[in-house]
């Protein structure tokens, strides 16, 4: 029972940005979402909806990867969008004040941005498992689960 305790907390820990912590911050700060949102797309209609996509990929792609039902293809997503939130709203490069050393805001931005392509290569990880096996077993099956509550391995899982 504790094995599966475990596989539970490693997967909250993995989805506790997304649910409920940014999905909720989206619902009582929508407004400042679509303001950020606003940052990179310009049409506030097109900001909108893209606060609204990205609620329901942290929710229904987090709530997929705890229950563990299409959790490999739910991973892939939230991967893909860790690193488009990084591309998109973590431009270090684009600071003006971007240095190694002292105070910047740069190396700041910086710090989020590695984090959330380490956060897309968890993610990545959880849909293949370690090894090129479980690549391949992904790409042979990519909405199948990880069946990742049972105890028992069998013959057909992926690694």
């Amino acid at each position: 029972m504790m094995s599966i305790g475990v596989a539970f907390a490693s997967r909250c820990l993995l989805v506790l940005l997304f649910l409920p912590f940014s999905a909720l911050d989206k619902l009582l700060n929508f407004a400042q979402a679509v303001g950020q949102a606003e940052a990179v797309v310009t049409n506030r209609i097109l900001a909108r909806g893209l606060i609204a996509i990205g609620f329901g990929v942290e929710v229904l792609m987090s709530a997929a990867i705890l229950a563990g039902i299409a959790d490999r293809a739910a991973a892939v997503v939230l991967a893909a969008y860790c690193v488009a939130t990084a591309l998109l709203w973590k431009q270090f490069w684009k600071t003006p004040d971007f240095k190694l050393r002292g105070v910047s805001r740069g190396r700041d931005v910086f710090w989020d941005f590695l984090k959330n392509l380490a956060l897309a290569g968890g993610f990545l990880v959880l849909a293949s498992g370690t090894n090129a096996a479980g690549v391949r077993a992904f790409l042979d099956a990519p909405l199948a689960s990880s069946h990742p509550y049972r105890l028992v391995h069998s013959p057909g899982d992926s690694p």
